[in-house]
């Protein structure tokens, strides 16, 4: 054989391996990876989960396995434990998709979260939200995405949501693409949701950390408790044939029968106290799961009684048979299914006291997401030692997020409710959701109530619902007030009948013509004056303000109530209108809380501001 002969083999054998080579590039539908992580035990070294690509994470926990007949999973623990990639996205920026991106995971869920996180860049912070997480909610799972052609730009994120509701440790094949222009997830190769309302290129925060097993970023932490046993990042977005390819690869992990560990056990809320009265006390807490439900307590630190409850996850506790204005300890227990306990630590509360003992009470409302300020105002409010709390609504930011119960309001009012029982009512942010009713403790139907303390009667109302004459409220509270020969009578409702904020009623920067208060809950004045209430606690306005006396809609010396808006417990403060209203006596803008003093016939009211100064005071006799 000639060598021309043979550079003409070589190169028709060349020619077939290109052909070949362009052949095999052409027809590969899946996108090339940028990280790559496997939760097996031949991963993990020195407490690192060491990836295939992409950047090791560091585990804050002991790791644990669990097997399948595939392989195996890392079992996160779903307390404190994340898998930290990065602590700024910024060090990866050159490994993570800038234009499009899939996802791809097998993970078990194990406890629902109302955010869950399987791995995400974000940054949610108030209207601006960047970056991306592939997660899930109570019941679904969700890819979250911010885009810069969304919302010009300014961080509006999309939570696309499956429609597949997940079954508690089993597991599932979860994608996510994104191709510039459409957003798809998909759960077990099916594609479940689409959308066009993000585009362009991926925006990013300007810091944020990489995590695997959480939703976290600089303020949120959210840790998975569940499996997590195989994580993908691509830096494009794949089709649909390849996300059936890539499922079926592993189709029967899905239909794996599974006998679910124990889910974690956590206390979510730590005791606090509802519904004081001269001889019982209802404790409450809430755990993780399902849980025995037992309260120790007694007049010395040893709490040697006990009372023991329903087995639940939000624990509710009545003490009866106590004296009356006593002091006495209690500290709780729940033991899980699986024998794992938890002990709070003692504190102590007081039975309510007899008609002729003077008392005092704390009033805060509007606490909102902010507890930072809410817990600084229930510290200084449980310095000086209230009987009780008033709290004329707006607990919390939204009401039907769980997590701003658990992560808002329950801390933030510590170290008060633990101590004294506070008693609210429903502001337009608790939005009547299950959350408000489940964790308090009140007469049915909880939305509006009365109750007695010393020698005052408490009329509790929600102006969220009608309060019209002829309404169920209305009726109701009529019929109380005309019944009631309390020394003192006492309403609280959300909104203001009588209010000098500058915008919520009209803008008075803009017009002299305001409403100076709300109107449907100025319906309930003539009741107020007709069955001569002392005092209205009311919130919505995040502001101080005190009327003078009101009656037949004019300012008089005597005979009519007086109106008091306490909506400086958190949310953002607003300011009064740049006129005075013929009612009004003192107003103020801050944050602050209230302390009412009552001995007999005689109250004395003060009110202090975030760092304690006292700037009003006023005293009622009888």
């Amino acid at each position: 054989m000639t060598i021309l002969e043979n550079y003409g083999r070589i190169k028709l054998f060349c020619s077939l391996f290109v052909l070949l080579f362009v052949v095999h590039v052409k027809g590969h539908e899946g996108p090339d990876p940028l990280g790559h992580w496997l939760g097996r035990a031949d991963r993990v070294k020195d407490g690192k989960l060491m990836s295939r690509l992409g950047p090791d994470g560091s585990l804050s926990f002991k790791p644990a396995f669990i097997k399948d007949k595939e392989g195996e999973s890392l079992r996160f623990e779903g307390t404190k434990a994340n898998c930290l990639l990065a602590k700024d996205f910024k060090s990866e920026i050159n490994f993570l998709p800038a234009k499009e991106l899939t996802l791809s995971a097998w993970i078990s869920v194990s406890t629902p979260r109302q955010w869950g996180g399987i791995l995400g860049v974000i940054q949610d912070n108030g209207d601006r939200e960047k970056g991306w997480v592939l997660g899930y909610n109570e019941s679904t799972f969700y890819f979250g995405l911010a885009t810069e052609g969304a919302d010009d730009g300014d961080g509006r994120m999309t939570y696309l949501k499956a429609k597949t509701r997940y079954d508690l440790g089993r597991l599932y094949h979860l994608t996510a693409t994104y191709d510039g222009n459409k957003t798809e997830i998909y759960v077990n190769g099916n594609l479940e949701n689409s959308t066009r309302e993000q585009s362009g290129d991926i925006l990013y925060p300007d810091a944020a950390p990489y995590v695997l097993g959480a939703y976290q970023d600089a303020d949120e932490f959210y840790p998975h408790h569940g499996r997590i046993r195989e994580v993908k990042l691509f830096g494009q977005a794949a089709t649909a044939e390849w996300v059936k390819k890539e499922f079926a690869h592993n189709e029967s992990l899905a239909n794996e029968k599974w006998n679910e560990v124990e889910p974690s056990f956590e206390i979510l809320v730590e005791p606090y106290l509802q519904f004081a009265t001269k001889t019982s006390m209802t404790v409450m807490w809430q755990t993780s799961q399902e849980a025995s439900s037992i309260v120790h307590f007694g007049t010395t630190i040893t709490c040697d009684q006990k009372i023991e409850g329903n087995a639940s996850e939000i624990h509710e506790v009545i003490i009866e048979g106590l004296e009356p204005e006593t002091q006495y300890f209690y500290r709780v227990e729940s033991r899980s299914a699986g024998e794992t306990s938890y002990f709070s630590e003692p504190a102590t509360f007081k039975t309510a006291v007899n008609q002729e003992t003077p008392f005092a009470f704390a009033v805060i409302s509007d606490t909102q997401g902010n507890p930072k300020v809410s817990g600084e105002l229930a510290k200084l409010a449980w310095g000086q030692r209230p009987s009780f709390l008033l709290h004329p609504g707006d607990l919390v930011s939204t009401g039907k997020n769980r997590d701003h119960w658990l992560k808002h309001f329950f801390p933030g009012m510590r170290p008060l409710i633990n101590h004294v029982a506070f008693y609210p009512v429903l502001g337009n942010h608790e939005q009547n959701a299950k959350h408000y009713y489940n964790y308090v403790s009140l007469p049915e139907p909880e939305y509006h109530y009365a109750f007695n303390y010393g020698n005052v009667r408490f009329f509790m109302i929600d102006t969220n619902q009608k309060v019209n004459p002829g309404s169920v409220q209305y009726s109701w509270l009529e019929k109380e007030l005309a019944n009631s020969d309390a020394k003192w009578k006492f309403v609280c409702h959300h909104h203001p009948p009588y209010s000098s904020d500058e915008n919520d009623y009209g803008n008075l920067w803009k017009t002299n013509q305001g409403r100076h208060g709300d109107l449907r809950a100025r319906q309930l004045v003539p009741l107020y004056e007709k069955y001569g209430v002392d005092l209205v606690w009311n919130g919505h306005i995040h502001s101080y303000e005190r009327t003078w006396r009101i009656l037949g809609g004019k300012a008089v010396e005597s005979g009519g109530p007086f109106y008091m808006i306490t909506g400086g417990g958190g949310g953002g403060l607003e300011t009064p209108a740049p006129t005075r209203p013929f009612f009004q006596n003192n107003v103020r803008r801050g944050h602050h809380y209230v302390m009412v003093h009552i001995n007999r016939g005689t109250l004395e009211m003060k009110a202090f501001t975030l760092d304690d100064r006292l700037f009003d005071y006023h005293k009622i006799e009888k």
